[in-house]
This record gives structure tokens, sequence and C-alpha cells, in this order.
């Protein structure tokens, strides 16, 4: 079968009308997608520009999560601090007490609710961790900070899990020995409740200053993401009220096509009833 010939002005208007129905369907998937650039067909280097800060944003993002935790990590301890601290205060009242009497029997019952104290700050000091790490508890915190895990901070730990233990870092608050019978023996546990609190003032301190850095570069890393993002998209996403008119442009063109590919189609049929 012989391949079949149009005439020029019907060639013309067909092209014409495909033009136009491509370009109608380009501007309907931007539309669709809300982006001008949807593969690296429509503009390789806003394409391959736009993915490169998505993924940096992306992986700047997943380092929030991290950050959060640390965060509450940070203030779970220092909020353990704090209930310490109220309770070895609690302890210098005993002392305190202890000291304005010379009963052997009130001594040793004062000297016996210290020690129950003293038990009590360990337990609770055991109790101020968060998603399993416990900066009051032996558990360095160690924070990433970038995406390609080059700044790091490490926040140290101290272990007040047993408030009289003599171990580094530890409170060192002296027990109630021989049921505080000996003047001596209070003045002593005295004397170590008041390091305790400088120890405990310095530890929250420490924790406060970390705690800063980090929110710090948390509202950095949102800022970054944020500004990363929106680069983004100003390389690829369409302004849908420039591409809605486009549409209609384009839809309006389309009909007009349609006309004249319909009036050279007729002026051939007016030259084939010159023969007959």
């Amino acid at each position: 079968m012989s391949d079949i010939v149009l005439s020029q002005g019907v060639r013309s208007n067909l092209l014409q009308l495909q033009q136009t129905s491509s370009l109608i369907t380009t501007t309907q998937e931007r539309l669709a997608t809300g982006r001008r650039v949807n593969s690296a067909l429509d503009n390789p280097i806003n394409f391959f520009t736009a993915q490169s800060l998505s993924v940096r944003a992306n992986d700047l993002n997943a380092l929030l999560d991290s950050m959060s935790n640390a965060i509450n990590t940070i203030q779970t301890a220092n909020n353990g601090i704090s209930s310490i601290t109220k309770l070895v205060q609690s302890a210098q009242a005993l002392a305190s007490q202890a000291q304005q009497t010379s009963d052997t029997n009130t001594r040793a019952t004062l000297a016996s609710q210290f020690d129950a104290l003293l038990t009590q700050i360990g337990t609770l000091a055991g109790d101020s961790g968060f998603n399993g790490i416990n900066l009051l508890g032996n558990n360095d915190l160690t924070i990433t900070l970038n995406e390609n895990g080059t700044s790091t901070i490490t926040v140290q730990s101290i272990d007040y899990t047993n408030a009289s233990s003599n171990a580094a870092g530890g409170l060192n608050i002296a027990a109630a020995t021989g049921n505080w019978a000996a003047s001596a023996d209070i003045s002593n546990a005295a004397n170590s409740l008041t390091v305790a609190l400088t120890t405990l003032r310095a530890e929250s301190q420490a924790l406060s200053s970390s705690l800063q850095t980090v929110e710090v570069r948390q509202n950095f890393t949102k800022a970054m993401t944020n500004t990363l993002q929106t680069g983004a998209d100003n390389l690829t996403l369409a302004d849908s009220n420039e591409e809605g008119a486009n549409l209609l442009a384009l839809q309006t063109r389309q009909q007009l096509s349609t006309t004249a590919l319909s009036l050279a189609a007729q002026a051939d049929q007016n030259v084939l009833r010159l023969f007959q």
C-alpha cells in the first residue's frame, strides 16, 4: 500500500496540532505534580542540583531526631541533679539536727534516716536515664552535629548511683558511721554534704552549657534544612497560576489548530471537486 501524501497546508497544521498537544501534556504534568522540573530531561542542571540539595536536607533532618533525644537525655539528667540536690539539702537538715542534740537515741534515729536518704540519692540517680543513656550513671553521650559525622560533642557523665561511693566522680558523702554517736562523725558527714552540693552545682552548670550548645546546633540544623529545601524547591517548583494560564492558552491554540486543519482539508477537497 502506497504512503498517504498530505498537502503542505494539512501537514503544517497537523504538526502545529501535535506540538500543541505535547505542550498541553507537559503543562498538565506540571500542574499535577506542582513541579516544572520532574526529570533530568526537563532541565538537567536544575534537576541534579535540586536533588543534591534535597539529599543533604534529608541527611540533616535525620540528625534532628538524635539531637532531640540528646536534649531530652541532658534535661533528664539535669532534673535528676535538681532532685538529688533537694535530697542532699534534706540530709544537711538531718546532720544539723544531730549536731544540736547529745541524745544518742535521737542521733541514731537521725543517722538511720540519713543513710536512707543516701540510698534514695543513688536510686534517683539510677532512674535519671533517657533512652538507655544515663549521664548520672557513668554513660557518656556523644552527639553528631553534621551529616558527615566530622562534628560531634561528647557530654561527660558522672556516677551518682552510689551516693557514698569513693569512686571517681561520686558525691563522696560520708555515711552515718557509729550511729553518729561521735560528734566528729556528724561533722564529717556535714562537711561532705557541703562538698557534694558544690559538685552538684558544677555538674548542673556543665549540663546546662552542653544543653545550650546542642539546642543552638539543633536550631541551626533546622534553619539549614529549611534553606536547602527552599533552594531545591526554587529550582524545580512550578508557578500554578502561570501554568494554569499556559494551559488555557494552549487549549485555545489547540482548538484553532483543529479548525485550521479542518479548513486545510476542505481546501484539498475543493481542488478534488474540480476534477469531478
